[in-house]
């Protein structure tokens, strides 16, 4: 089973903490005022339409969006206190970016095979304004949803600041999820993947955008979708439920299951990472 096959059958397991003084906080206000942005991508010269992606935003989702001087190359748009923006590039992204990311992207394996027709983009940003990070980050997804599913040139999505590049389809399999307002865990955060002789490790790359640290399991015995589908559960509850782990705490899916916690040097990423005893 795949790893993304794991993680949409798996997720409604319900994580529980084991320690009693786990505590939650909201995230710092330099996290709520993080610039959310993603690109789009688009082959052969065609591009989206504003109208056909703000219909989708509307009927699907209820939006009710404020602004009415835009086009298809420009649009600067606010629903609920919160101002979005997409601007068409006529260009493709540079080469090197998409290479550099692409080697992390074991969810695209073909990625540069299929983005050479690529020859243009849009940026899609979502200030700060009264959402929260999450809601932020869900109507960020919408947006790319709808551009997705309105515009067949679109191939996929580079989000450089995440190390993440999501290919067309894999994006439009999320349509529930979107729907029923889930944490999104592999469409937010990148989740790396690695093995050794001592072992497999995973870590993430993202959580600081929601005002948690990095989490890292290193050299386990488990496989890593074992271990891919158990740490998206974990970011899942972490930020859907707004939690700080703590060093010397534990967690687990049971009472009985009691998983080490502690906080040191990143192996995989810079800063201080909390390190799960698997």
């Amino acid at each position: 089973m795949g790893l993304f096959n794991w993680f949409k059958k798996d997720s409604g397991k319900e994580l529980k903490e084991t320690k009693e003084t786990t505590n939650t906080t909201a995230p710092s206000e330099t996290e709520e005022e993080r610039l959310l942005l993603a690109m789009p991508m688009f082959e052969n010269g065609e591009k989206y339409s504003i109208e056909a992606v703000l219909k989708v935003l509307t009927t699907q989702w209820g939006y009710e969006i404020e602004g009415t001087d835009y086009d298809d190359t420009t649009a600067v748009l606010t629903i609920a206190g919160t101002m979005f923006a997409i601007a068409y590039i006529p260009a493709a992204i540079p080469e090197e970016d998409i290479k550099h990311t692409a080697q992390f992207a074991y969810n695209w394996p073909k990625v540069i095979e299929e983005t050479q027709a690529v020859d243009s983009h849009a940026i899609v940003s979502v200030m700060s304004g009264s959402m929260s990070i999450v809601e932020r980050y869900l109507l960020l997804s919408r947006i790319l949803y709808a551009i997705m599913e309105t515009t067949p040139s679109c191939v996929g999505v580079y989000q450089g600041s995440q190390t993440l590049l999501i290919p067309r389809e894999q994006y439009l399999d999320y349509k529930e999820e979107l729907n029923e307002e889930k944490v999104l865990v592999p469409l937010w955060i990148y989740i790396g993947l690695r093995n050794s002789e001592e072992g497999n490790s995973i870590y993430t790359y993202g959580l600081t955008a929601f005002g948690k640290q990095e989490i890292e399991v290193i050299h386990s015995s488990l496989s890593l979708d074992e271990l891919y589908g158990f740490l998206v559960n974990i970011c899942s509850y972490v930020i859907g439920s707004d939690v700080v782990f703590q060093h010397g705490e534990t967690l687990g899916y049971t009472a009985e299951q009691k998983i080490n916690i502690t906080s040191s040097p990143g192996v995989f990423v810079e800063g201080n990472t909390l390190k799960l005893e698997m």
